[in-house]
């Protein structure tokens, strides 16, 4: 007997390998985007930032392609993590694919694709990083907790924890909790840090996230005791 795919099965696989090569294109942007940009470049560039933003370390553009490259797999890496976290996890082999974890993928990409952007631009003298980083980053941490909420139990991504793992009530309460507080401190941190010096940004936005992090952690230890 001849096996033969459903057509709606054939039109998902299809989008799911247009999404990936779209993906991939956005994070290959940086790349094309310094080459297009190299001559214009001064032969020393910023290298290396202090708390305060300001660079402290300069050397010669060509260290630039080291620092895309490294970013550029780096959101590859958690692109193809996330998205195929079903294969490879434990708590989500039996589960299938998540449209959660695809959103996810495709946002982090295009995150950390336009932080390697803010790079290179700051590079060339066309902004100061210390202005757009910690603005960018909240807005990341925004993104994450607006889907926090809907990522179910895994090994790889949330607030992977011995009594989270081992009880999905837990799990949910917890990321229902963690998400809201992300996705405000988020926000709070993109609007608040664009008006502050580059120093008290990089604490505000240490701070927060601390006690962001800290309280569904706090939060989720108490809903197991309570269950002792």
């Amino acid at each position: 007997m001849v096996y033969t795919i459903p057509f709606k099965e054939k039109i998902n696989s299809m989008k799911k390998e247009i999404n990936k090569l779209i993906a991939v294109g956005i994070m290959l942007l940086p790349a094309a985007y310094l080459a297009i940009i190299w001559n214009s470049l001064p032969q020393q560039v910023p290298v290396h930032f202090n708390i305060k933003m300001q660079p402290d370390r300069y050397g010669h553009k060509s260290e630039l392609w080291l620092f895309t490259s490294i970013l550029i797999l780096v959101a590859i890496g958690v692109y193809f993590l996330l998205t195929n976290i079903h294969k490879i996890d434990p708590k989500r082999i039996s589960t299938g694919q998540s449209s959660v974890f695809h959103k996810l993928a495709f946002g982090i990409a295009v995150f950390v694709t336009a932080l390697n952007i803010l790079i290179i631009s700051s590079a060339k003298g066309m902004h100061s990083l210390q202005y757009y980083l910690f603005p960018l980053l909240g807005l990341l941490f925004a993104f994450v907790g607006n889907y926090m909420v809907n990522i179910k139990p895994n090994y790889v991504a949330g607030f992977r924890l011995p009594w989270t793992l081992s009880d999905d009530n837990n799990w949910r309460k917890t990321h229902q909790l963690g998400g809201r507080l992300w996705f405000a401190a988020g926000l709070l941190i993109a609007v608040v840090c664009l008006f502050l010096p580059a120093k008290a940004a990089f604490i505000f936005f240490i701070s927060v996230m601390v006690i962001v992090t800290v309280i569904p952690f706090v939060y989720s230890y108490r809903i197991f005791k309570k269950q002792d």
